[in-house]
């Protein structure tokens, strides 16, 4: 299980991809906060990471990254408008968690033939795992 340090860094992470189009959607507010609730971080430390971003923390937990990578890619096909600026972010916040090159963007071709551009978690694990052995 990951300690309050590295959730509060996978939520700082998802926050800042948010802000990639300068301001967050209703619905994306909630998809943060609810990840926020699930990883037991309080409305208060949450806000307070809009203003006041934590350092990245890298996880050692391969199964960990991919989860946050996922959540990554769920938060951008939220509001079904991807830019490229989001996708360039993404892939580089894949890399710098350690994910390869050639998985990632399997990934991001995938999502395209599924409803709403929605990976089904099954299939981005075997992607990864294909990586990783």
């Amino acid at each position: 299980m990951i300690n309050r340090v590295e959730k509060l860094s996978l939520l700082s992470e998802m926050i800042a991809f948010a802000q990639t189009d300068e301001n967050i959607k209703s619905i994306e507010y909630k998809f943060l906060s609810s990840i926020a609730k699930q990883l037991e971080i309080s409305k208060e430390d949450f806000n307070y990471l809009f203003e006041h971003p934590v350092t990245y923390v890298y996880l050692n937990s391969h199964s960990e990254r991919i989860v946050q990578f996922h959540r990554l890619v769920l938060l951008m096909n939220l509001d079904q408008d991807i830019s490229s600026k989001e996708l360039v972010k993404l892939h580089n916040f894949g890399l710098r968690m350690g994910l390869g090159h050639e998985a990632i963007n399997r990934v991001l071709d995938l999502m395209e033939s599924f409803p709403n551009k929605i990976v089904p978690p099954d299939f981005l694990i075997d992607i990864f795992k294909v990586q990783y052995n």
